[in-house]
């Protein structure tokens, strides 16, 4: 698991990262950048509840490539979630808390990701749990804010210009973030490589 100290302003970037792409590290920056935090952690998930597990690389080579496409020293990568057990992203934030009580942590997410966040487990509960920052993605700027979760969370809602001071709000308080969007996608990308080994092999 990564370190931390007390006071801290730590983002937490959860996903698969099958694979993890520049797309992850701008938002990352972006979020150091405008929330002025210390540090990201990714967290490296066994894999999205939500989605089909099947051909899913293994964790440490996730995080392998991931910590060479983070490139950066004020990114963390962990699988701690393989070692807790848990496929949730509200067991991890629990977990979180307690092991590091005096550490002001952000949950960070795509606007994609925001616009299914209802179907999250506890995802009511997430809210009151720590401060969320929504980094905006390609085709989602009008759609994400109209969804069901944050029309849900409208009242919290928060100023973009405020963003400075989100890793000390109380939660439930979030923000959308805007900035240079990046169009790469995890499935994209697997698709295209997929696309590729077909191509190359023969008896395909």
């Amino acid at each position: 698991m990564p370190r931390a100290a007390p006071g801290m302003r730590i983002g937490l970037y959860g996903g698969s990262f099958n694979p993890a792409h520049a797309g992850h590290r701008n938002a990352s920056l972006l979020a150091l950048r405008r929330l002025q935090l210390d540090r990201v952690w990714w967290l490296v998930s066994p894999g999205n509840p939500l989605k089909d597990h099947s051909g899913l690389p293994s964790s440490s080579a996730r995080v392998a490539h991931a910590r060479e496409v983070a490139a950066s020293n004020l990114i963390d990568v962990s699988a701690f979630e393989e070692a807790l057990g848990t496929h949730f992203s509200i067991d991890t934030l629990a977990f979180l808390r307690r092991r590091f009580p005096e550490v002001r942590f952000v949950w960070l997410m795509g606007g994609d990701n925001l616009a299914t966040f209802h179907l999250w487990r506890g995802w009511r509960e997430i809210t009151h749990m720590m401060p969320i920052a929504v980094i905006d993605r390609p085709g989602w700027t009008l759609k994400a804010p109209l969804g069901k979760a944050a029309s849900a969370m409208r009242a919290f809602r928060k100023q973009e210009s405020s963003a400075t001071a989100l890793a000390d709000m109380a939660p439930p308080a979030w923000i959308y973030l805007h900035g240079p969007r990046n169009f790469l996608s995890s499935t994209a990308l697997r698709e295209r490589d997929e696309n590729a080994t077909n191509s190359a092999d023969p008896s395909s």
